[in-house]
C-alpha cells in the first residue's frame, strides 16, 4: 500500500535542498527515486517541507537512512527531520500535459 510522507526540515533552506538534490542526482522535473511515486517541496516559515508518496513505508525508510542520512551533514541539515506518515487512498502523478 502506498504511503504519504511529510518531512519537515526546520532551519533548512531551499538552497540546501537544491544542493542535496544535485548530490543525489535528481533534476527538477526528472525521474524520482526508485519506489517513490510523487515528490514536491516548499519553503515554510521555519525551514522547508517535502511531501512524498512512496510505494511502501519500508522503501521510504531505506531511502531516508541510505541516501538522505548520508547527504544531510554535507549540506548542513539537522537530521533526522520531523516525519509524519499518512495512509494514501489515491494519488495522481504522471507526465506534463501539452495543450
Amino acid at each position: 500500500m502506498a504511503v504519504g510522507v511529510q518531512l519537515d526540515f526546520k532551519g533548512g533552506t531551499l538552497e540546501q535542498y537544491d544542493r542535496a538534490a544535485e548530490r543525489l542526482g535528481f533534476l527538477p522535473g526528472g525521474p524520482p527515486a526508485r519506489d517513490e511515486l510523487f515528490h514536491w517541496v516548499t519553503k515554510t516559515d521555519d525551514g522547508f517541507r517535502i511531501i512524498d508518496v512512496w510505494e511502501t513505508r519500508e522503501a521510504f525508510e531505506e531511502f531516508l537512512t541510505a541516501k538522505i542520512g548520508a547527504v544531510a551533514p554535507k549540506v548542513g541539515w539537522a537530521f533526522p527531520p520531523e516525519i509524519q506518515f499518512f495512509e494514501v487512498h489515491n494519488y495522481f502523478a504522471g507526465g506534463r500535459r501539452r495543450s
